[in-house]
């Protein structure tokens, strides 16, 4: 489980390192890491350290500090160091003085800009880029100078490595957003902890490397559910088990003029592990025709006994679906509400309140405004929490990164690094998922981080292939059903992760 810890859990671990330790140690560990990572990179993408340009970006802060010492060490590796200094009489002194005697060169960021920096790498094209702007103490965006610096690096014909310090420069610390420029790193490195920029301003971040600094911090203010969680919890049956046993789903979707979502959500219940699958509604005969494992009904009222409900891809807005969202909401089972039920949902959030089953919400941006109000504001975790909170409900907000708030507070997140889940009807599978998980009676928080995290593996197997790396950007635009049918792919490779690490 990936844990990520606020700005304030940071600093109130890293007081009394400071207090105890020789002046300038936490620093010297940030450094060394930085470094570290650095110099791999350089050997992955230019084939070595020595020789090659790298170019530090100092603000004023600690992390021009630990950019300072990074570039001494490279320069001791034989990379040859430029530091511009965005604030050159705030910059770190002793940090500066290190980069000076290993042979490093320290520039104005004016004097660049100016164009009066000549045979360095701060005019020819660096090989990577140390990015010590802004630490996490930072505001979102980045001042004209710096913001102007960034763009000219970033329009080099071979664009750097940029290498963040604890985040990319421009990004806010607590939300990931930002409301200006803001550097791209390709990676960023995490002193000490995760923090929350690392998931909710993944797109900024690039890779994320931890390197410990000897800090000790309490419960995380967010998790990220990785293969091994999800493949340790997902349930299987066992030799004592049936096709009751295993949980039975009930599946309230679709329509006359949607029968797909009913398809698509069925059928990922039927692929998530779900026993037994009951379908009630009026696209019975698309359902059983795509999977005739099926029990159907015509009504909710018809569809017997069911461990949990999922309803709404597809249903409508009509009196008949609204009915058949009361019906499924007054029965005491969990239930995931998605799509149209959510529409439907918002004229009556009452009914959700009233539950003393679980229930789970897996809004998009608009129906999260529906349900909230208001749009989706900068710090969505906020959001999600008061949403959580108000209706007694988990919620999932989907996006790029997916978040997930337990009506107690507690968080998850989902960010697989690829959108090829980004596609129409992705979202139903993903609502069958999630029933199947609560109908075998995972918890309703991490059973969204789980369905999560099995959803976007089967999205990236569909696109890639089953046997392509993770990371690599090869493949090809899938569609939902590609994403159903690679679902129980995804369940395997979650379970193998699961069986490798115990």
């Amino acid at each position: 489980m990936r844990e990520f810890h606020s700005v304030d859990a940071v600093r109130a671990a890293e007081a009394p390192l400071l207090a105890s330790l020789p002046e300038g140690t936490l620093m010297r560990r940030a450094a060394h890491g930085l470094a570290r990572v650095a110099a791999a990179e350089l050997v992955r993408t230019r084939g070595g350290v020595a020789g090659r340009r790298v170019l530090a970006l100092v603000g004023s802060g600690d992390n021009g500090g630990d950019v300072l010492f990074a570039g001494a060490l490279l320069r001791r590796r034989g990379a040859a160091v430029t530091a511009v200094l965005m604030r050159p009489e705030r910059a770190h002194p002793a940090g500066l003085a290190d980069l000076r005697a290993a042979g490093g060169v320290a520039v104005a960021a004016a004097d660049v800009l100016a164009g009066r920096v000549r045979g360095s790498a701060a005019a020819a094209g660096p090989d990577l880029v140390l990015d010590g702007i802004v630490g996490i103490s930072g505001r979102p965006g980045l001042r004209p100078d710096a913001a102007e610096l960034v763009a000219r690096i970033d329009t080099e014909p071979q664009r750097p490595v940029f290498v963040a310090a604890d985040l990319p420069s421009g990004v806010d610390p607590q939300t990931g957003a930002t409301d200006g420029p803001a550097v791209r790193a390709d990676v960023t490195v995490a002193f000490g902890a995760r923090k929350l920029v690392h998931v909710l301003g993944a797109r900024w971040c690039g890779r994320v490397e931890e390197v410990p600094i000897g800090l000790a911090l309490g419960a995380p203010e967010l998790r990220q559910c990785d293969d091994a969680d999800a493949g340790r919890a997902w349930p299987v049956p066992g030799a004592d088990d049936d096709k009751y046993t295993g949980g039975v789903t009930g599946v309230a979707a679709g329509s006359g003029t949607y029968p797909g979502a009913a398809v698509l959500c069925a059928g990922a219940a039927v692929a998530a592990t779900s026993a037994m699958v009951r379908y009630a509604g009026t696209a019975r005969e698309a359902v059983l025709a795509a999977w005739p494992e099926v029990i159907a009904t015509d009504t909710v009222a018809e569809a017997g006994r069911v461990q949990a409900w999922a309803v709404g891809p597809g249903m409508g807005l009509d009196d008949e679906a609204e009915e058949r969202l009361r019906t499924v909401l007054g029965a005491d089972v969990p239930a995931v509400v998605d799509a149209d039920a959510l529409t439907l949902l918002a004229r009556h959030p009452g009914w959700v309140r009233e539950r003393t089953a679980p229930t789970v919400l897996t809004p998009h941006e608009g129906e999260f405004a529906r349900l909230a109000g208001g749009p989706v504001p900068a710090d969505r975790l906020a959001a999600v929490r008061a949403l959580a909170a108000d209706l007694g409900a988990t919620v999932l907000l989907k996006g790029n990164v997916t978040l997930i708030s337990a009506p107690g507070g507690d968080a998850y997140a989902e960010h697989s690094g690829h959108a090829w889940a980004a596609t129409a009807g992705s979202g139903d599978v993903l609502t069958g998922i999630i029933g199947a998980l609560l109908s075998a009676g995972l918890d309703p928080a991490f059973a969204c981080a789980a369905a999560a995290r099995v959803h976007s593996t089967a999205a990236g197997i569909a696109a890639r292939g089953a046997g392509a790396v993770s990371g690599e950007r090869a493949g090809a635009p899938v569609s939902a059903s590609a994403v159903l049918a690679c679902v129980r792919a995804a369940v395997r490779a979650v379970r193998a992760v699961r069986a490798v690490r115990g």
